[in-house]
Protein backbone atom coordinates (compact mmCIF):
# COMPACT_ATOMS: atom_id res chain seq x y z
CA UNK A 1 0.00 0.00 0.00
CA UNK A 2 2.68 2.14 0.76
CA UNK A 3 4.37 1.71 -2.33
CA UNK A 4 1.13 2.66 -4.08
CA UNK A 5 1.00 5.78 -2.70
CA UNK A 6 4.27 6.47 -3.27
CA UNK A 7 4.33 5.25 -6.94
CA UNK A 8 1.04 6.96 -7.58
CA UNK A 9 2.65 10.18 -6.02
CA UNK A 10 5.59 10.13 -8.36
CA UNK A 11 3.05 9.17 -11.04
CA UNK A 12 1.21 12.45 -10.70
CA UNK A 13 4.33 14.73 -10.20
CA UNK A 14 6.01 13.27 -13.33
CA UNK A 15 2.58 13.98 -14.94
CA UNK A 16 2.40 17.14 -13.65
CA UNK A 17 6.26 17.88 -14.81
CA UNK A 18 5.42 17.07 -18.45
CA UNK A 19 2.35 18.86 -18.39
CA UNK A 20 3.95 22.26 -17.46
CA UNK A 21 7.39 21.24 -19.74
CA UNK A 22 4.69 20.64 -22.93
CA UNK A 23 3.08 23.71 -21.80
CA UNK A 24 6.53 25.96 -21.37
CA UNK A 25 7.28 23.77 -25.05
CA UNK A 26 3.67 25.30 -26.60
CA UNK A 27 4.59 28.73 -25.29
CA UNK A 28 7.92 28.92 -26.40
CA UNK A 29 6.82 27.55 -29.77
CA UNK A 30 4.23 30.56 -29.68
CA UNK A 31 6.30 33.02 -28.53
CA UNK A 32 9.09 32.18 -31.84
CA UNK A 33 6.38 32.26 -34.38
CA UNK A 34 4.86 36.02 -32.56
CA UNK A 35 8.80 36.97 -32.98
CA UNK A 36 8.86 36.25 -36.82
CA UNK A 37 6.12 39.12 -37.02
CA UNK A 38 6.77 41.15 -34.44
CA UNK A 39 10.54 41.35 -35.22
CA UNK A 40 10.12 42.37 -38.62
CA UNK A 41 7.32 44.87 -37.56
CA UNK A 42 9.70 46.07 -34.74
CA UNK A 43 12.37 46.71 -37.50
CA UNK A 44 10.15 48.10 -39.91
CA UNK A 45 8.76 50.96 -38.48
CA UNK A 46 12.63 51.16 -37.27
CA UNK A 47 13.72 51.74 -40.92
CA UNK A 48 10.52 53.47 -41.58
CA UNK A 49 11.15 56.20 -39.31
CA UNK A 50 14.70 56.63 -40.97
CA UNK A 51 13.17 56.74 -44.09
CA UNK A 52 10.88 59.20 -43.79
CA UNK A 53 13.95 61.41 -42.24
CA UNK A 54 15.81 60.76 -45.12
CA UNK A 55 13.40 61.63 -47.76
CA UNK A 56 12.72 64.94 -46.61
CA UNK A 57 16.20 65.53 -46.44
CA UNK A 58 16.20 64.70 -50.30
CA UNK A 59 12.89 66.28 -51.32
CA UNK A 60 14.57 69.45 -49.63
CA UNK A 61 17.83 69.28 -51.12
CA UNK A 62 16.34 68.73 -54.64
CA UNK A 63 13.63 71.21 -54.57
CA UNK A 64 16.50 73.96 -55.56
CA UNK A 65 16.68 74.95 -59.53
CA UNK A 66 17.31 77.96 -61.15
CA UNK A 67 14.74 79.77 -63.19
CA UNK A 68 16.62 81.78 -65.38
CA UNK A 69 19.41 78.62 -66.05
CA UNK A 70 19.57 78.41 -70.02
CA UNK A 71 21.23 75.17 -70.04
CA UNK A 72 19.94 71.84 -72.01
CA UNK A 73 20.86 68.27 -70.87
CA UNK A 74 21.29 66.22 -74.17
CA UNK A 75 18.96 63.14 -74.14
CA UNK A 76 20.11 62.49 -77.65
CA UNK A 77 21.80 58.90 -76.58
CA UNK A 78 18.26 57.77 -74.58
CA UNK A 79 16.05 58.60 -77.91
CA UNK A 80 18.69 56.85 -79.90
CA UNK A 81 18.14 54.10 -78.08
CA UNK A 82 14.78 53.88 -77.25
CA UNK A 83 14.22 54.16 -81.52
CA UNK A 84 16.16 51.21 -82.16
CA UNK A 85 14.63 49.19 -78.49
CA UNK A 86 11.32 50.14 -77.96
CA UNK A 87 8.56 48.41 -80.01
CA UNK A 88 5.11 50.09 -80.30
CA UNK A 89 2.20 47.10 -79.88
CA UNK A 90 -0.71 46.82 -82.06
CA UNK A 91 -2.35 46.78 -79.02
CA UNK A 92 -1.13 50.03 -77.84
CA UNK A 93 1.50 48.83 -75.33
CA UNK A 94 5.24 49.89 -75.55
CA UNK A 95 7.67 46.77 -74.75
CA UNK A 96 11.74 46.89 -75.21
CA UNK A 97 13.32 44.20 -77.05
CA UNK A 98 15.86 43.65 -74.01
CA UNK A 99 17.47 40.65 -75.33
CA UNK A 100 19.35 42.43 -78.43
CA UNK A 101 18.99 45.18 -76.02
CA UNK A 102 21.43 43.37 -73.41
CA UNK A 103 23.28 42.41 -76.38
CA UNK A 104 24.60 44.95 -78.60
CA UNK A 105 23.46 47.88 -76.46
CA UNK A 106 23.34 47.71 -72.83
CA UNK A 107 26.79 49.15 -72.85
CA UNK A 108 25.78 52.74 -74.35
CA UNK A 109 23.22 52.89 -72.09
CA UNK A 110 25.49 52.56 -69.06
CA UNK A 111 27.33 55.44 -70.63
CA UNK A 112 24.06 57.68 -70.96
CA UNK A 113 23.33 57.24 -67.24
CA UNK A 114 26.33 57.63 -65.69
CA UNK A 115 26.30 61.25 -68.10
CA UNK A 116 23.22 62.03 -66.16
CA UNK A 117 24.97 61.45 -62.57
CA UNK A 118 27.55 64.18 -63.51
CA UNK A 119 25.08 66.62 -64.21
CA UNK A 120 23.67 68.99 -60.65
CA UNK A 121 20.38 69.14 -61.71
CA UNK A 122 19.60 71.65 -59.07
CA UNK A 123 21.47 74.22 -61.17
CA UNK A 124 18.75 73.17 -64.12
CA UNK A 125 15.31 75.26 -64.49
CA UNK A 126 12.26 73.29 -63.44
CA UNK A 127 11.31 71.99 -67.30
CA UNK A 128 14.55 70.75 -67.27
CA UNK A 129 14.88 69.06 -64.12
CA UNK A 130 11.68 67.18 -64.78
CA UNK A 131 12.96 66.09 -67.84
CA UNK A 132 16.15 65.49 -66.25
CA UNK A 133 14.55 62.79 -63.49
CA UNK A 134 12.06 61.44 -65.70
CA UNK A 135 14.52 60.20 -68.43
CA UNK A 136 17.18 59.14 -65.63
CA UNK A 137 14.52 56.82 -63.85
CA UNK A 138 13.31 55.40 -67.18
CA UNK A 139 16.56 54.86 -68.28
CA UNK A 140 18.20 53.61 -64.94
CA UNK A 141 14.85 51.26 -64.74
CA UNK A 142 16.07 49.54 -68.32
CA UNK A 143 19.81 49.06 -66.74
CA UNK A 144 18.33 47.53 -63.60
CA UNK A 145 16.28 45.12 -66.11
CA UNK A 146 18.99 44.52 -68.42
CA UNK A 147 21.51 43.75 -65.60
CA UNK A 148 19.62 40.82 -64.65
CA UNK A 149 18.02 39.84 -67.75
CA UNK A 150 16.20 37.28 -68.41
CA UNK A 151 13.77 37.62 -65.36
CA UNK A 152 9.51 37.01 -65.63
CA UNK A 153 9.34 40.21 -63.49
CA UNK A 154 10.94 43.66 -62.21
CA UNK A 155 9.68 42.27 -58.57
CA UNK A 156 12.25 39.19 -58.90
CA UNK A 157 14.87 41.60 -58.98
CA UNK A 158 16.57 42.69 -55.56
CA UNK A 159 19.37 44.73 -55.25
CA UNK A 160 21.52 44.54 -52.03
CA UNK A 161 18.25 42.99 -49.99
CA UNK A 162 17.59 43.79 -46.53
CA UNK A 163 15.33 41.95 -43.49
CA UNK A 164 12.44 43.65 -45.63
CA UNK A 165 12.94 42.88 -48.99
CA UNK A 166 13.15 38.94 -48.27
CA UNK A 167 10.00 39.61 -46.37
CA UNK A 168 8.69 41.13 -49.73
CA UNK A 169 10.15 38.59 -51.84
CA UNK A 170 8.94 35.87 -49.84
CA UNK A 171 5.11 37.20 -50.91
CA UNK A 172 6.21 37.79 -54.70
CA UNK A 173 6.32 41.41 -53.83
CA UNK A 174 10.28 42.06 -54.20
CA UNK A 175 11.74 44.72 -56.30
CA UNK A 176 14.99 46.82 -56.80
CA UNK A 177 13.27 50.16 -56.14
CA UNK A 178 14.73 51.06 -52.67
CA UNK A 179 18.56 49.56 -53.28
CA UNK A 180 20.69 53.06 -53.60
CA UNK A 181 21.91 52.78 -57.33
CA UNK A 182 22.45 56.01 -58.24
CA UNK A 183 24.73 58.76 -56.75
CA UNK A 184 23.70 62.33 -58.27
CA UNK A 185 24.93 65.66 -56.65
CA UNK A 186 27.01 63.28 -54.10
CA UNK A 187 23.94 61.99 -52.82
CA UNK A 188 22.87 58.34 -52.94
CA UNK A 189 19.54 57.66 -54.09
CA UNK A 190 16.86 54.75 -55.16
CA UNK A 191 14.45 55.07 -57.74
CA UNK A 192 11.79 55.17 -55.25
CA UNK A 193 14.04 58.20 -53.96
CA UNK A 194 13.46 60.35 -57.55
CA UNK A 195 9.61 59.30 -57.70
CA UNK A 196 8.49 59.67 -54.17
CA UNK A 197 10.99 61.76 -52.63
CA UNK A 198 11.90 64.04 -55.94
CA UNK A 199 8.94 64.05 -58.77
CA UNK A 200 5.91 63.71 -56.73
CA UNK A 201 6.60 66.22 -53.70
CA UNK A 202 8.37 68.96 -56.06
CA UNK A 203 6.42 68.79 -59.34
CA UNK A 204 3.42 67.47 -57.73
CA UNK A 205 1.76 66.75 -61.04
CA UNK A 206 0.03 64.00 -61.50
CA UNK A 207 0.89 63.00 -64.73
CA UNK A 208 3.86 62.15 -63.34
CA UNK A 209 2.83 58.82 -63.24
CA UNK A 210 1.94 58.68 -67.45
CA UNK A 211 5.68 59.00 -67.96
CA UNK A 212 7.40 56.94 -65.22
CA UNK A 213 7.95 53.10 -66.14
CA UNK A 214 8.18 50.26 -63.91
CA UNK A 215 9.21 47.86 -66.69
CA UNK A 216 5.83 46.00 -66.46
CA UNK A 217 3.00 45.08 -68.51
CA UNK A 218 0.54 47.13 -66.11
CA UNK A 219 2.35 50.42 -66.08
CA UNK A 220 1.87 53.52 -68.10
CA UNK A 221 3.94 53.41 -70.93
CA UNK A 222 7.63 53.90 -71.73
CA UNK A 223 7.62 57.34 -73.96
CA UNK A 224 9.00 56.56 -76.92
CA UNK A 225 11.38 59.57 -76.83
CA UNK A 226 13.17 61.40 -74.46
CA UNK A 227 11.28 63.84 -72.30
CA UNK A 228 13.30 67.54 -73.05
CA UNK A 229 12.16 70.53 -71.53
CA UNK A 230 10.41 71.46 -75.28
CA UNK A 231 8.33 68.27 -75.27
CA UNK A 232 7.58 68.01 -71.66
CA UNK A 233 3.83 69.46 -71.49
CA UNK A 234 2.94 67.23 -74.62
CA UNK A 235 4.68 64.04 -73.75
CA UNK A 236 2.46 64.31 -70.37
CA UNK A 237 -0.40 65.16 -72.23
CA UNK A 238 0.04 62.18 -74.65
CA UNK A 239 1.11 59.58 -71.46
CA UNK A 240 -2.34 60.72 -69.64
CA UNK A 241 -4.97 60.13 -72.92
CA UNK A 242 -2.92 56.82 -73.95
CA UNK A 243 -3.19 55.14 -70.52
CA UNK A 244 -6.62 56.31 -69.52
CA UNK A 245 -8.02 55.33 -72.99
CA UNK A 246 -6.22 51.72 -72.84
CA UNK A 247 -8.12 48.71 -71.19
CA UNK A 248 -4.73 48.78 -68.47
CA UNK A 249 -5.96 52.15 -67.28
CA UNK A 250 -9.72 51.94 -66.95
CA UNK A 251 -12.59 48.98 -68.12
CA UNK A 252 -16.25 49.38 -67.62
CA UNK A 253 -17.84 46.59 -67.75
CA UNK A 254 -21.75 46.57 -66.88
CA UNK A 255 -21.44 49.98 -65.12
CA UNK A 256 -18.50 48.71 -63.03
CA UNK A 257 -15.61 50.42 -63.17
CA UNK A 258 -11.88 48.36 -62.84
CA UNK A 259 -9.26 50.50 -62.87
CA UNK A 260 -5.58 50.20 -62.42
CA UNK A 261 -3.82 50.07 -59.31
CA UNK A 262 -1.94 53.17 -59.70
CA UNK A 263 -5.12 55.15 -58.89
CA UNK A 264 -5.28 53.23 -55.59
CA UNK A 265 -1.89 53.31 -54.70
CA UNK A 266 -1.38 57.10 -54.93
CA UNK A 267 -5.27 58.16 -55.12
CA UNK A 268 -3.86 61.16 -53.41
CA UNK A 269 -2.20 62.71 -56.32
CA UNK A 270 -5.20 62.61 -58.30
CA UNK A 271 -7.48 64.23 -55.83
CA UNK A 272 -7.45 62.44 -53.13
CA UNK A 273 -10.86 60.16 -54.02
CA UNK A 274 -12.44 57.67 -56.25
CA UNK A 275 -14.34 60.52 -57.87
CA UNK A 276 -11.23 63.04 -58.23
CA UNK A 277 -9.82 59.97 -59.76
CA UNK A 278 -12.93 59.89 -62.30
CA UNK A 279 -12.60 63.13 -62.70
CA UNK A 280 -8.97 63.38 -63.53
CA UNK A 281 -9.83 60.53 -66.08
CA UNK A 282 -12.54 62.36 -67.77
CA UNK A 283 -10.31 64.99 -68.79
CA UNK A 284 -8.20 62.85 -70.49
CA UNK A 285 -10.85 60.40 -71.85
CA UNK A 286 -12.02 59.44 -75.64
CA UNK A 287 -15.68 60.57 -76.40
CA UNK A 288 -16.79 56.97 -75.79
CA UNK A 289 -15.12 56.51 -72.93
CA UNK A 290 -15.93 59.88 -71.16
CA UNK A 291 -19.48 58.98 -71.66
CA UNK A 292 -19.40 56.24 -69.74
CA UNK A 293 -17.96 57.10 -66.94
CA UNK A 294 -20.36 60.31 -66.80
CA UNK A 295 -22.25 59.68 -63.70
CA UNK A 296 -20.28 57.49 -62.11
CA UNK A 297 -18.56 58.26 -58.83
CA UNK A 298 -17.06 55.09 -57.42
CA UNK A 299 -14.50 52.92 -58.62
CA UNK A 300 -15.06 48.80 -58.22
CA UNK A 301 -12.05 47.24 -58.02
CA UNK A 302 -8.29 47.51 -59.09
CA UNK A 303 -5.49 45.84 -60.64
CA UNK A 304 -2.05 45.95 -61.83
CA UNK A 305 0.26 43.03 -64.10
CA UNK A 306 3.65 43.13 -63.13
CA UNK A 307 4.91 40.95 -65.77
CA UNK A 308 7.86 42.14 -67.64
CA UNK A 309 7.23 44.47 -70.70
CA UNK A 310 9.34 42.70 -72.69
CA UNK A 311 9.11 42.63 -76.43
CA UNK A 312 9.79 38.93 -76.74
CA UNK A 313 8.78 37.19 -73.51
CA UNK A 314 9.52 33.99 -72.48
CA UNK A 315 5.90 32.74 -71.70
CA UNK A 316 2.87 34.38 -71.20
CA UNK A 317 3.57 38.13 -70.66
CA UNK A 318 0.22 39.78 -70.19
CA UNK A 319 -1.81 37.80 -67.74
CA UNK A 320 -3.64 40.00 -65.49
CA UNK A 321 -2.42 40.02 -62.02
CA UNK A 322 -5.28 41.69 -59.49
CA UNK A 323 -5.37 42.12 -56.06
CA UNK A 324 -1.46 43.09 -55.70
CA UNK A 325 0.16 45.40 -52.64
CA UNK A 326 2.01 48.49 -53.38
CA UNK A 327 5.79 48.26 -53.81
Amino acid sequence: MYRRVIYQSSHLAVHSFTEQSGTKRGQRRAILRASLFIIPAIVGLALKTTDTAAAQSITQSFAVHDRNAKARVDHTAWSILLKEFLVEGSDGINRIAYGPFKETKHSSLKSYVKSLERIDPRTLSRPEQFAYWVNLYNAKTVDVVLDKYPVASIRDISISPDLLDLLKQSVGAGGPWKAEILTIAGVALSLDNIEHDILRPIFKDPRIHYVVNCASYGCPNLPSEALTSANLEAQLDAGAKAYINHPRGFQITSGQVTASSIYQWFQADFGGSAEAVLLHASKYAEPSLKNRLRGITTIDSYRYDWSLNDAAPASGNGASSQGVTAR
